[in-house]
């Protein structure tokens, strides 16, 4: 009996057809990711710290990406765009949702640091198309980071777990893989580590909300651009971007506002992801569409309960 075949008949709705459909994932990844495209992109011209890390990040979701088709294909018997990056007519609406979710926490936390003297910006050299050139060229490299990102842990292993054990089980597992994969970052603190958990929860429960991968990358995309580039603070405690004209200096404990580790490390960054999950709560029409419906997504073979995340 082929692995296919195997795990078809464990099924997916039970969690031996599930975690079977999981390890297959990583497997395929760790061999699309070590052995074709990390070297490809190992000899890829470089520069910056950000060009470095677009490569990789392609890398990475070049590699999820084809896993997850893969899979579909092959052991789930369904189309690729069940995966969640199927153009439907709700993605203009899901990226507006996402993006929203992820800039507008983050004005609200430079708002509520800058009113508390906790950050102040200082004028830099620089000019208007700098800085425009660098906020572009950030929001490419977050743009594919965060694809590349919810390929991996909101795509395929994510939605058989939902499928094989539940939505909350699988939620708290991979965010805690999540948070886990942040652990030995820069000025890392256990505050760091419990955001970046709930910011897995926040990222999955977009994603059940819609059954599409576009709002989670959105999402992404925004919190971690506006952060490194318009307000230039680290993001996970890595300085990536540095943003002409304006160079900030943030103060205050670090519980609160996560100094070195960015507001991702402090009480700032958990009001942040609680204004970016009330933000998706109350967008308007933020549900599965019929088209992504029909394509039978992992998690829930019907729309029943679908926009309840």
């Amino acid at each position: 009996m082929s692995t296919g075949r195997a795990l078809r008949a464990l099924g997916a709705d039970r969690w031996p057809g599930a975690v079977g459909r999981v390890l297959l994932f990583v497997a395929l990844y760790t061999v699309l990711l070590r052995f074709v495209l990390q070297p490809v992109a190992a000899v890829l011209p470089r520069g910056a710290d950000t060009l470095t890390l677009s490569w990789f990040a392609a890398a990475m979701l070049l590699a999820g990406l084809a896993a997850g088709w893969l899979l579909l294909r092959w052991v789930d018997r369904r189309p690729m765009g069940a995966l969640g990056f199927a153009w439907t007519p709700q993605v203009p609406r899901e990226l507006a949702a996402g993006m929203s979710a992820g800039v507008l926490p983050m004005a609200l936390i430079a708002a509520l640091l800058a009113l508390a003297g906790m950050l102040r910006y200082a004028p830099q050299t620089g000019t208007a198309g700098a800085w425009l050139a660098s906020t572009l060229a950030a929001l490419l490299t977050f743009t594919v980071a965060a694809a590349a990102e919810e390929a991996v842990y909101r795509g395929y292993p994510f939605q058989a777990l939902v499928r094989g054990i539940g939505a909350w089980p699988t939620l708290l597992l991979t965010s805690a893989f999540f948070a886990l994969a942040h652990a030995g970052n820069p000025a890392v603190t256990s505050a760091a580590l419990l955001n970046i958990f709930l910011a897995g929860i926040v990222l999955g429960l977009a994603y059940l909300r819609t059954l599409s991968l576009w709002v989670a990358t959105a999402l992404h995309v925004g919190w971690n651009w506006s952060m490194a580039s318009l307000l230039d603070l680290p993001v996970s405690g890595l300085t990536l971007v540095d943003t002409p004209l304006y160079e900030p200096s943030i103060a205050g404990p670090a519980w609160l506002s996560g100094r070195d580790f960015g507001p991702e490390g402090g009480v700032a960054g958990t009001l942040g992801l609680v204004v970016a999950l009330l933000v998706l709560r109350c967008w308007p029409r933020l549900a599965p569409s019929a088209r992504q419906l029909a394509m039978g997504p992992l998690p829930l073979p019907t729309s029943e309960g679908s926009g309840n995340a």
